[in-house]
């Protein structure tokens, strides 16, 4: 079998054939493929080589640097939010890349992604939403979680640059929106409603705007969408090597939770449990504490779906969220949807605490101007008694880590404290 092409390949690939196009453009720095790759390779003489991953805490552009360093020396690249001092283990020579989970729903684990895994994502995604060279992603995701880096080696691979952020930032963001030829952008869904409360409209470049990390809502699908933003919700995860089911117009009408077919390649199938499995070249080579896909190369996820006759996934939710209240199962996907369209509301959370009537008291954490009457009416008309918030609790805004994905268990704690 021949092998993989590395981050490395790409980059040296691009700068002879592609040498002064733009390749990296951050904080008023400008590289082309060929300048970028005489500073990767200047910053890789400075590596030591070996197993051994590089394990570094940085702004975003010492990280994307060090991407592209090491896969010139060859060396596992181990990008995090912290510093750490705990020793790092030799991995086995195809590791390319590790990354920490987020840690939303647990302890972080660090996932060990192969040159195969990235290069089979890098090129699956550039079919399922098309990059070419010239073309221009807006990179504002954390480089230490796999969705920033997996902007790094779509647009190596394609010859496509990268306009890099440090992180979100409404106002940067519009104005590299109006000054550069954007075409594609990735963002969670808590970034995309600050974007459209600020007022700001996409380009006309803009061909494709991922959205994933978190759930999408109807009404924030439809106000974007109003508004112009061609939008692609999808479903991904460290363990997969980011996105493995992308929606587009070619799946038919959106609804809450379509993700679309898996691309090309991999495979969906939902256990008897209702639990998304995955199969396919994405999927890692395996956890760095040990754990890896079964016999027959299925990942077990923790995340409940549902397909569709023509291969279309939904994802309905965190299998470990399901609340049962009045002896009824309620996912806070359902709750929250349904809230989420509610005027006045600007962003919502549901969770549960321990009852002795309804074995799980659901709570609805807001942000927005909507009076408690005005929710209570709003989900008494649309949701069953079981699956309907019995308090309510107001915050600013709620609790969400770097990838916009909200953190269940400090929901569980804010609630209980605001009963206590």
């Amino acid at each position: 079998m021949q092998a993989a092409h590395s981050l490395a390949d790409h980059l040296q690939n691009a700068a002879r054939s592609h040498p002064d196009a733009p390749a990296l453009i951050a904080g008023g720095q400008h590289w082309s493929f060929a300048e970028l790759l005489a500073d990767s390779a200047a910053l890789a003489a400075t590596l030591a080589a070996g197993p051994r991953p590089l394990r570094l805490a940085g702004s975003s552009l010492e990280l994307a640097r060090h991407a592209w360093a090491c896969a010139l020396k060859n060396r596992p690249f181990w990008p995090v939010d912290r510093k750490h001092s705990s020793p790092v283990p030799n991995v086995a020579p195809d590791i390319a890349l590790i990354i920490s989970t987020s840690g939303s729903e647990g302890q972080p684990r660090a996932v060990c992604l192969s040159r195969a895994n990235l290069e089979a994502a890098a090129a699956a995604a550039n079919r399922r939403l098309p990059l070419h060279p010239g073309d221009r992603w807006l990179a504002c995701l954390p480089l230490y979680h796999i969705g920033g880096q997996a902007i790094l080696w779509r647009c190596t691979r394609a010859a496509a640059s990268v306009l890099l952020h440090e992180g979100f930032d409404t106002t940067a963001i519009a104005n590299d929106l109006a000054a550069h030829p954007v075409s594609h952008l990735s963002l969670v869904p808590a970034m995309l409603a600050r974007l459209l409360d600020a007022g700001i409209r996409p380009p006309a470049s803009l061909r494709h705007v991922l959205v994933g990390g978190a759930a999408l809502s109807l009404p924030l699908y439809e106000r974007a969408s109003a508004a112009g933003w061609p939008l692609h919700p999808s479903y991904g995860m460290s363990e997969t090597a980011a996105q493995i089911a992308t929606w587009t117009p070619a799946d038919g009408p959106w609804h809450e939770g379509l993700v679309g077919r898996p691309l090309d390649g991999n495979d969906i199938a939902i256990a008897a449990d209702g639990r998304i499995r995955i199969r396919g070249p994405q999927v890692m080579a395996g956890y760095l504490d040990g754990g890896a896909p079964d016999a027959d190369g299925w990942l077990p996820t923790g995340d409940l779906g549902r397909l569709d006759t023509a291969g279309r996934l939904t994802v309905l939710g965190r299998a470990d969220d399901m609340l049962i209240s009045g002896g009824r199962n309620v996912h806070p996907l359902e709750v929250e949807s349904c809230l989420a369209a509610c005027p006045g509301v600007a962003d919502v959370a549901v969770t549960g605490l321990p009852d002795t009537v309804w074995g799980d008291l659901i709570v609805a954490l807001v942000a927005g101007e909507a009076s408690d009457a005005t929710l209570n009416g709003w989900v008494v008309e649309r949701l069953p008694s079981a699956a309907r918030p019995r308090r309510f609790v107001r915050l600013a805004q709620l609790p969400r880590n770097a990838t916009g994905k909200l953190e269940r268990g400090v929901l569980r704690r804010l609630a209980a404290e605001a009963g206590a």
